[in-house]
C-alpha cells in the first residue's frame, strides 16, 4: 500500500501542470457563464462530461504508469546481463532511453566477458607455474640432503618457506572456485593435524620450540586438503612469531569439536585483533617483520567460512596467541 501511495503521488507530481490546466479551464468556463449569463446547468453538465472523460483518460494513464513502475522494479531486482524486457515505450523519447540502456547493457556484457577471459587465462597460467615451480624446489631439497651442513640446513629452511608461499598462491587462485574442489567426508582430526605437524618438525627443532600435543579423539566432516592448509597457516604463524617457549595443540573442553592452537609468542596488539582476518592487513607485527603479506589469515577465514566452520583469535602482547577452529558443521553447502 505504501508503494501504491508513493507511485500515485509521483504520478500527480508528473502531471501537475496538466491537472492545473484542466482546473483553470473549468474556472474559466464558470466565469464566462457568469459574465454572459449562460445557464449554469449547461456549464455543469459540460464540466461533468469532460471531467468524466478526463478522469477515464487519467485512470488509464495512471494504470500504465503504475504497471511501468512495477515492471522496472522487477527488472532492477532481477537484473542479469542479458536482453532486458522493457515495457513497450510510449513515445520516441522513451524508446531512445531504452535503446541507450540496452546499448550500455551490451557493452557491460562484453566487458565482463573480456575480463572473465583474461582472469581465467591468468589463473591457468599461475596455476601451471605454481605446479611447475615445485619441481625445482623438490630437486634442490634433494641436492641439499646429500650433505648435512649448517648452510645447507639454512637453505633448506628458506626453500620450505618458498614452498609454503607457492602453496598459498595456489590456494588463493583455487579459492574462487573452491566449491568445485571439495571432497567432503568424515576425517580423523588427529590424523590431519599430525600430518601438518610433521611438515614443521624441522622448524620446531631448529627454533627449539616445545610442542605440547594432546591426542585429538575427534572426527570431523570437512575437506582434508583445505582444512589442513588452514592448520598449516596457523602453525606457520605460531612458529614465525614464537621465539621461545611452546606451542600447544588440544581440543577445547567447553566448545564442541573446537581445535585450539596456542603459542607463547609475541602476541598481537589489542587494536589489531579486530582486523587480523582482513585481506592485506599486517598490523604492528607485520610492519616490524617487513615480510608479512597479510594473506594467510584472510585465506583461513574465507576457507573455514566456505567449509561451514569458524575461526576466532585471542591474544595478548608478550603472552601469546590462541586460535580456535570450530569444526562443528551445520551446513556444509552454504555459500
Amino acid at each position: 500500500m505504501d508503494n501504491f501511495s508513493c507511485v500515485f503521488k509521483e504520478f500527480l507530481k508528473k502531471n501537475i501542470l496538466l491537472i492545473t490546466l484542466f482546473l483553470l479551464s473549468y474556472i474559466i468556463i464558470f466565469l464566462l457563464c457568469f459574465l454572459y449569463s449562460v445557464n449554469f446547468e449547461i456549464a455543469i453538465y459540460f464540466v461533468l462530461l469532460t471531467l468524466a472523460l478526463n478522469l477515464s483518460v487519467g485512470l488509464y494513464r495512471f494504470i500504465r504508469f503504475y504497471y511501468k513502475h512495477n515492471k522496472l522494479q522487477s527488472i532492477i531486482e532481477n537484473c542479469v546481463i542479458s536482453d532486458l524486457d522493457f515495457v513497450k515505450s510510449a513515445n520516441v523519447i522513451e524508446d531512445d532511453y531504452q535503446k541507450l540502456v540496452k546499448k550500455f547493457n551490451k557493452l557491460l556484457e562484453q566487458t565482463i566477458t573480456q575480463k572473465d577471459t583474461v582472469y581465467e587465462e591468468m589463473t591457468d597460467y599461475y596455476t601451471i607455474w605454481a605446479h611447475q615451480i615445485k619441481t625445482p624446489i623438490s630437486a634442490t631439497n634433494l641436492l641439499l640432503q646429500t650433505e648435512e651442513t649448517s648452510l645447507n640446513y639454512d637453505i633448506s629452511e628458506q626453500l620450505f618457506r618458498i614452498e609454503q608461499y607457492v602453496e598459498m598462491a595456489l590456494q588463493y587462485l583455487r579459492m574462487s572456485n573452491m566449491s568445485n574442489d571439495l571432497l567432503i567426508k568424515t576425517y580423523s582430526l588427529d590424523s590431519i593435524v599430525k600430518k601438518s605437524i610433521k611438515k614443521f618438525a624441522k622448524l620446531f627443532i631448529r627454533k627449539r620450540i616445545t610442542l605440547e600435543y594432546s591426542d585429538l579423539n575427534c572426527s570431523v566432516l570437512t575437506d582434508e586438503k583445505w582444512i589442513q592448509f588452514v592448520i598449516e597457516q596457523i602453525l606457520s604463524n605460531s612458529l614465525k612469531y614464537t621465539n621461545k617457549g611452546k606451542i600447544s595443540i588440544y581440543m577445547d573442553e567447553k566448545l564442541s569439536k573446537t581445535l585450539v592452537i596456542e603459542d607463547t609468542g609475541i602476541g598481537i596488539e589489542k587494536e589489531d585483533l579486530p582486523r587480523v582476518f582482513e585481506k592485506g592487513f599486517t598490523g604492528y607485527n607485520g610492519r616490524e617483520d617487513k615480510k608479512s603479506t597479510g594473506i594467510g589469515l584472510f585465506l583461513c577465514k574465507n576457507i573455514v567460512k566456505k567449509l561451514s566452520h569458524t575461526i576466532s583469535i585471542e591474544s595478548e602482547v608478550s603472552v601469546g596467541t590462541k586460535i580456535r577452529l570450530g569444526l562443528e558443521t551445520l551446513n556444509i553447502f552454504h555459500e
